[in-house]
């Protein structure tokens, strides 16, 4: 069975850096494609970065594009998200999502299967 666990999120101040994380189990890690989404209050929920270890392609939604960034340790199953120079609007719970299907948009949520728990960001002014 698939599993994603979220993590790292809380209370950062506008212009400051958190890292999330995404451990994942049940599937093999040296194959895999995960997306990180959130969902602000009141709001869709968005692609944010996706990561592909076939190829080691990365892609970032333009309102995160040069500030965050999007890895993964392959030793210990997890993907990251780095959040740099966070901004009020980055507020949201954060998601993370193993791709299992490539429709020609990155971010798809129907190309996504397995999703973690989420994990909520607060960025205060």
């Amino acid at each position: 069975e698939v599993q994603l666990q979220a993590s790292g999120g809380g209370l950062v101040q506008a212009g400051g850096s958190t890292r999330l994380s995404c451990a994942a189990s049940g599937f093999n890690f040296d194959d895999y494609s995960i997306g990180w989404f959130r969902q602000a209050p009141g709001k869709e929920r968005e692609g944010v970065a996706c990561i592909s270890s076939s190829d080691g392609s990365k892609h970032y939604a333009d309102s995160v594009k040069g500030r965050f960034t999007i890895s993964s340790d392959n030793a210990k199953n997890t993907v990251y998200l780095q959040m740099n120079r966070v901004k009020p609007e980055d507020t949201a719970v954060y998601y993370c999502a193993t791709r299992t299907y490539y429709s020609g948009n990155y971010y798809s949520e129907a190309d996504f299967d397995s999703w973690g728990q989420g994990t909520l960001v607060t960025v205060s002014s």
